[in-house]
């Protein structure tokens, strides 16, 4: 590779090293390769090594790449989207649910979702789930559901852990939904979230709060917490959007 020096630009040189190296992925590298070290890198595009750390982290945060400990910096995978369409509504836990049950507990919820679910402090089936893009954690979901809602729910059969997730949801796939509805915020993740999502506290996250209604009342609430550097919200029907990234990279 020869050398390509920075023109004088008034933004930040980090940030003008951001698109140059955006640039360089798209044409130069596939998803999954990993980059030069810093030392080339800067002695590539000219720069402080100070100021390509902050140009890797400024794409790193925005999903572009990955920094994986023993293996260096890598070309990310493009952005999962996350659908938030309008059509057929369904339960969690259906043959097309992308979502791998973690384990339940019964227990009070938060007073905002005790209030939601018109529970009041009766406990309630707190299911917990996990998703997964390219072997990476990209979300976390807490699904909160009134006793009511599975009544037929047997202890015995699924006393604990996944197989009592697994059983709620089966329980809540006999309940007629009627619909459901979406509600989409910016965060940042708690001590939890970051713990189960491989982020740093504090790291922004997409939260998406989905109120599942059945006889007229809300019959299940889920909070699901993305990481907002690999993931996209899609709405409409279709539920998708084809972006060309370049040549080496396309989201999906």
């Amino acid at each position: 590779m020869g050398t390509t020096q920075l023109e004088s630009v008034p933004e930040p040189k980090y940030w003008h090293l951001k698109t140059v190296l955006s640039q360089a992925l798209d044409s130069e590298f596939s998803v999954g390769e990993i980059l030069p070290n810093e030392r080339d890198l800067a002695a590539r595009f000219g720069v402080a090594r100070a100021t390509l750390r902050q140009a890797l982290e400024q794409l790193e945060l925005e999903g572009r790449l990955q920094r994986r400990r023993g293996v260096g910096t890598t070309v990310a995978p493009p952005r999962m989207g996350v659908s938030l369409g309008t059509g057929p509504h369904t339960w969690p836990g259906g043959p097309e649910d992308a979502w791998q049950p973690v384990d339940c507990s019964a227990a009070v919820p938060p007073a905002a979702v005790a209030e939601a679910l018109g529970t009041g402090d009766e406990p309630v089936h707190i299911v917990r789930r996990s998703r997964v893009s390219h072997g990476r954690p990209v979300a976390a979901e807490l699904l909160y559901v009134p006793l009511s809602s599975v009544p037929e729910l047997s202890a015995i059969d699924a006393p604990s852990g996944a197989a009592r997730a697994r059983a709620v949801l089966r329980e809540l796939q006999r309940v007629e939904l009627e619909r459901q509805e979406n509600a989409v915020e910016l965060g940042s993740a708690g001590a939890d979230d970051a713990k189960e999502l491989d982020r740093l506290p504090g790291a922004p996250v997409l939260v998406v709060t989905t109120r599942f209604v059945a006889a007229g009342h809300t019959a299940a609430l889920s909070v699901a917490t993305y990481r907002a550097d690999t993931c996209r919200l899609t709405f409409g029907d279709a539920g998708g959007v084809e972006i060309d990234a370049g040549p080496q990279r396309r989201a999906s």
